[in-house]
């Protein structure tokens, strides 16, 4: 591809990863983030209800996305076969950065995630985009809330459950607010 990529810097406009939605449109887990907000005292903004998600894989931040990895991106994603599931989410917890700015999350068990993660980790190296498939064991499925240079400790809260029934492709333009939906395909 003969877009320049780069991991981080000012330069970044655009980002594209898969996701999981929660349905509809988030507001359980938005009012959930309200709450907790007041609660801990953060300062940070919260995520729109529109764009709360489980990232499945991260295919980079780019000066502009090359419509090369829009359609091998899109090809692994037809070719991943994989039932749709129940997730839980049941622990609020902060997490550690470099940047001093820590994501507040909604967290809970990974292993339902793993046969579509292995589905379309396995579409990715067939197209060539490898890269983007790191060890699927570490993957520590999450829904940012906030950020905030305060943290809160971890806590279990009644579980939030949903049916996984398909994942998306995701555009971010990175500093205005704005994700686009490139494709949405469904599962089994």
């Amino acid at each position: 591809m003969s877009a320049v990529r780069r991991r981080f810097g000012a330069s970044q406009k655009e980002r594209l990863f898969f996701a999981a939605l929660p349905p509809p449109d988030g507001r359980a887990i938005y009012a959930l983030a309200q709450e907790q907000k007041r609660m801990h005292g953060f300062d940070g903004t919260l995520i729109r209800p529109e764009h709360l998600h489980v990232t499945l894989f991260h295919l980079g931040d780019w000066i502009a996305l090359p419509e090369e990895l829009i359609a091998r991106a899109s090809a692994a994603a037809a070719s991943a076969a994989a039932a749709g599931f129940e997730v839980v989410f049941d622990k609020l917890t902060s997490f550690r950065n470099k940047t001093g700015v820590r994501p507040f999350v909604l967290t809970g068990p990974s292993e339902t995630w793993r046969p579509l993660r292995l589905a379309l980790g396995q579409g990715l190296k067939q197209v060539g985009l490898g890269a983007a498939v790191h060890d699927l064991d570490a993957f520590t499925p999450h829904v940012t809330l906030l950020r905030d240079k305060k943290s809160a400790k971890s806590q279990k809260i009644t579980p939030i459950n949903w049916q996984v029934q398909d994942f998306v492709l995701v555009q971010s333009l990175l500093g205005k607010t704005t994700h686009i939906h490139l494709g949405r395909w469904p599962l089994k």
